[in-house]
């Protein structure tokens, strides 16, 4: 297998909402964004798939000195093989790649968030970074739009959290911050038990619908930082974004029922929002 086919199985795999986007790009720019991605799930996968915390550590730090080595010039994980012939076209960094790792060390040594702040803090690393690498590579001409792909990278993060609860209770985590559990009197354990009916409530209602509207509202954000002179080539960008806030639209319409199921659209309805987007230019 070559490392293009690699990076290609990889994101064709995870099903995620970013495949859906990835087929309307030109072959180069497709390649690089297939490979980015492909590092991004494997840093990730580190700390979702690794039961032991040290294992995690030790090939988190493996994929620290294997970036330094790629932009060294010997890579040898087809990941990174396949990466760093975009590398300089596409302005992508070997500080792009630690911090996603530097994100994913977060995710390893911290199960909660004290505030929003820190919340929005890990969320640059592990959404906002990637949204700016997303963004050269589909292509800009201003610096306003790295901007727009920091909020929008939030934006879509703040999606996963919301529905990802119960997923991240099961494994004893809590994205959202203390201080807003405690501002809707939601307890810690009442996530933590996820099986319905236990955890649902007025209270963890109005909590949720907190988190929507404000995600809504930084997608707005996002879309008045967009510089028209992008648009076009920011389209796979709109696309990912409209795919994840049909999703969180979804979320709300079904109740918030997060704690003990995932919420996610079909594959044929993901593609279908990704041609609409294609289609309208928004």
């Amino acid at each position: 297998m070559t490392p293009e086919q690699y990076v290609q199985d990889k994101a064709a795999r995870s099903g995620s909402s970013f495949y859906y986007a990835f087929l309307f790009l030109p072959p180069a720019r497709r390649a690089a964004i297939t490979a980015f991605y492909a590092f991004c799930r494997e840093v990730d996968d580190v700390v979702d798939e690794t039961t032991d915390a040290g294992v995690a550590a030790s090939k988190l730090a493996w994929w620290r000195s294997e970036v330094a080595s790629a932009y060294a010039g010997q890579p040898s994980h087809p990941v990174m093989k396949a990466l760093m012939p975009h590398s300089a076209t596409f302005a992508i960094q070997a500080s792009h790649l630690q911090a996603v790792i530097d994100g994913c060390q977060i995710d390893l040594e911290q199960t909660r968030f004290l505030d929003f702040p820190g919340l929005s803090r890990y969320c640059h690393l592990v959404a906002g970074v990637v949204g700016e690498v997303a963004a050269n590579i589909f292509g800009r001409s201003s610096e306003a739009t790295v901007r727009y792909a920091h909020r929008l990278g939030l934006a879509m993060q703040l999606t996963n959290i919301i529905r990802d609860v119960g997923d991240d209770a099961r494994r004893g985590r809590i994205y959202l911050p203390v201080s807003e559990l405690q501002r809707f009197d939601v307890k810690a354990s009442e996530l933590l038990l996820r099986t319905a009916p236990y955890g649902y409530s007025d209270r963890f209602s109005a909590l949720m619908r907190f988190q929507a509207e404000r995600a809504h509202q930084t997608y707005d954000e996002a879309m008045a930082l967009l510089p028209e002179v992008d648009r076009l080539a920011q389209k796979p960008g709109l696309m990912m974004a409209n795919i994840y806030r049909s999703l969180l639209r979804e979320i709300e319409i079904g109740g918030f029922q997060v704690l003990h199921q995932r919420t996610s659209l079909t594959p044929l309805r993901k593609l279908w929002i990704a041609v609409r987007t294609h289609w309208q230019g928004r």
